[in-house]
């Protein structure tokens, strides 16, 4: 009878267990406690490789008999074996097991096996097999389905037909229990480590993700989830460039005019289905294309390298994509800051870069940059965004520095650097981008127009009053009376110190704040009123006395000032920032104050 040692690579495949069910093993196991520490160590961090390995302990526990015997051998590694286990300490513990009770090594361990043979020590190396049965999964998958959602308690649903035109079915009549779930789940861990093709991007205590082919796995457990649940998500088309509908204009931006592209969308909206479908396109027209994904899910060919932030830091990925200089290089997505910093890291360096974010409207996906760099980087950073909405190109906006007076103010000295956001096909301007003051604002310059300025005088008399705090101690009145110009209320006693002699302070405020200022005496008090605030289809409306200056006010904090109408009416557009902000108030039952 011989006598044999297994190593953790044996025992997590559970191929030791195979073998003796076979009749291809029999004698006397030696189990290292090593082993067994290595396992729980991994069980005790919620990782399922070491669960699927102390199974197997048990199941080795349960086939012995006559012909097999199974025994537990060593000391536990000490603190020093653990710290260098990845240098080979544990391996080493291992084998001087194996050469002390003249036993035959089994693993699965190439640098193992050859490490053994080195010192004389027979060896078993099994060549792990490769699983080629279907992962139970897959069963539930048809030509039609994007992904499936299966949750511990209920039936198996899933999501069939196309980005932006699909439908939830429910595709089985029994519900899965948790030892169903944790049995796919060991499936897929199982047929993940041998199979090519497959690998595990994240495993953390309570959730993993897994690349299986194209299939993106998603599995989250208690405590992180209030059952085991599994989610896989599929590419159901993989679609050319050419069959998305665009002007010979955007074909060519997108060939020679963008460098700096962003793929904006909402979630399953078709966003990485049209970045991998641009990366392909430039690869096949002669570009070195690679990819920073996390996880890896774009399904491109064999030309494309695609790298995994969960296996590299941001460091690491700069320096391995400024070295091998690629032509392109698409960022599938752009989530938190440090990914932010590494898109404009790559974009400053000289690099065509193109990222994927989730918007929900194009102009979003620029406000994600306002505030993380200066106004003035932006678009040396992004110059083209591409808006996709179910599967289809909806919206192109380009960005442009321009040193300019913003739109609605004439006054010259008031120009300022502005970043301009235009429709690509059109060429109309829709927003700006700029500082005033201590604030970088983002403006629409149709909304602008058409509700009077409403947006921008709000944002001036906030920053006015913010102003005048610091070197008054009685809060000022502020009236907007157009574009460049404003009126200050302050006490009597403040106005030769604002204005300054021969008006040098006043000169320097003007200056500060990018406006016109008329300095006068606050001799009366704006009083609250019972104003009756009314909708129609359109409109907020404020009834209050006619030709009388209006201010709004929720929860204290001024929201806007206008003056009524003939007929004592304000009307204030729901479509623009002040009616949505007002809107809100309502719904949720702020405190809502009218002065006059």
């Amino acid at each position: 009878m011989k006598t044999y040692v297994l190593d953790t690579s044996v025992v997590i495949e559970k191929v030791v267990s195979a073998m003796i069910q076979k009749k291809e093993l029999q004698g006397t196991i030696l189990i290292p406690h090593a082993v067994v520490s290595e396992l729980e160590a991994q069980a005790n961090r919620g990782l399922e490789i070491g669960f699927i390995g102390l199974e197997e302990l048990q199941t080795l526990q349960k086939l012995q008999g006559k012909d097999l015997k199974v025994d537990y051998i060593g000391q536990r590694p000490d603190e020093h074996q653990i710290k260098f286990a990845k240098a080979g300490e544990i391996d080493a513990y291992i084998r001087n097991i194996a050469k002390e009770h003249n036993a035959i090594l089994i693993t699965g361990d190439k640098v193992q096996a050859a490490s053994a043979r080195a010192f004389g020590l027979e060896v078993i190396h099994l060549q792990l097999r490769v699983v080629k049965e279907r992962l139970q999964i897959e069963d539930y998958f048809d030509e039609h389905t994007m992904s499936v959602h299966i949750k511990e308690g209920t039936a198996v649903y899933a999501k069939k037909g196309l980005p932006g035109a699909w439908q939830l079915e429910r595709i089985t009549d029994k519900t899965l229990n948790a030892e169903q779930i944790e049995a796919m789940t060991k499936e897929i861990f199982e047929k993940t480590r041998v199979e090519e093709g497959s690998f595990i991007e994240i495993n953390r205590r309570g959730s993993t993700i897994v690349q299986h082919k194209t299939y993106r796995i998603v599995i989250v457990r208690p405590p992180v989830s209030d059952g085991w649940e599994i989610t896989i998500v599929r590419p159901i088309k993989k679609l050319d460039i050419n069959e998305y509908e665009m002007t010979d204009k955007v074909r060519e931006r997108l060939e020679k005019g963008a460098r700096g592209i962003i793929i904006a969308g909402e979630t399953g909206s078709g966003k990485s289905t049209f970045a991998q479908a641009l990366g392909e396109y430039y690869s096949k027209n002669n570009n070195i294309v690679k990819t920073v994904e996390s996880p890896r899910d774009l399904q491109l060919r064999d030309e494309i390298t695609q790298y995994s932030k969960n296996f590299a830091d941001s460091q690491e990925i700069h320096d391995i994509l400024f070295l091998s200089r690629p032509d392109y290089i698409i960022y599938d997505e752009i989530r938190d800051t440090p990914d932010f910093m590494l898109y404009q890291d790559l974009r400053l360096g000289g690099s065509n870069a193109l990222g994927v974010l989730h918007a929900a409207e194009p102009i979003d996906a620029v406000q994600r940059f306002v505030g993380r760099f200066e106004t003035g980087m932006i678009p040396s950073i992004v110059d083209t965004i591409i808006y996709i909405s179910k599967g289809k190109i909806t919206k192109i906006l380009t960005l442009k520095m321009m040193v300019k007076v913003p739109t609605g103010m004439t006054e010259s000295d008031l120009a300022r650097p502005i970043v301009e956001i235009r429709d690509f096909e059109t060429n109309e301007l829709e927003y700006e981008i700029y500082s005033y003051g201590e604030e970088t604002i983002v403006i629409p310059v149709k909304e602008q127009a058409t509700n009077k300025n409403q947006g921008i005088h709000h944002l001036a008399a906030q920053e006015i009053k913010r102003y005048f705090r610091k070197i008054i101690d009685q809060e000022p009145e502020v009236d907007i009376t157009s574009n460049e110009r404003a009126t200050v209320y302050v006490p009597e006693d403040d106005i030769g110190r604002i204005i300054g002699r021969e008006g040098k302070n006043i000169e320097q405020i003007e200056k500060e704040l990018g406006v016109h200022l008329d300095i006068k005496e606050l001799t009366e008090e704006k009083h609250a009123i019972n104003a009756d605030i009314s909708e129609d289809p359109k409109h907020v409306i404020i009834m209050t006395e006619p030709g009388m200056q209006v201010q709004v006010n929720v929860d204290g904090n001024l929201l806007m000032t206008a003056y009524s109408s003939k007929k004592g009416e304000v009307k204030i557009n729901k479509k623009s920032a002040v009616g949505r902000e007002l809107l809100k108030a309502i719904s949720k039952k702020r405190t809502i104050e009218v002065k006059v």
